[in-house]
């Protein structure tokens, strides 16, 4: 499984931990040092369906210095991954890539489900 994150963002040190707690094993990758690449952002869209919007990281400064919030209505798929595979800070994060499935941000019960964890 892969896990992109961004280290300074409390949201990922967050979902770090719970995976680190319910002892999944993942491969860490700094989303900023080395950010998604086309093909990546294509394949992990055409394996999971996810909407490519929601792997917009759409409260981040990059996003709103670009005005995107008004442009991805109009912009085709190609131009949508394109963009975001220009600057990683630009993707949600953390971003969990586990064979045809495809997690932006973290919610803990959205991950529970996806990785089969239950509460005691």
């Amino acid at each position: 499984m892969l896990f992109i994150e961004y280290p300074q963002c409390s949201t990922c040190q967050k979902a770090k931990k719970w995976l680190d707690a319910q002892g999944i094993d993942y491969t860490d990758r700094n989303i900023k040092q080395d950010r998604p690449t086309i093909a990546e952002l294509t394949d992990w869209h055409e394996r999971s369906g996810i909407d490519l919007k929601r792997l917009f990281n759409t409260s981040g400064m990059v996003y709103r210095a670009r005005g995107l919030k008004d442009k991805l209505p109009t912009m085709t798929d190609e131009e949508k991954i394109a963009e975001l595979a220009s600057d990683g800070m630009l993707v949600k994060r953390p971003l969990v890539i586990d064979g045809d499935t495809v997690l932006a941000g973290f919610r803990e019960a959205e991950w529970a489900q996806a990785f089969g964890v239950t509460k005691a």
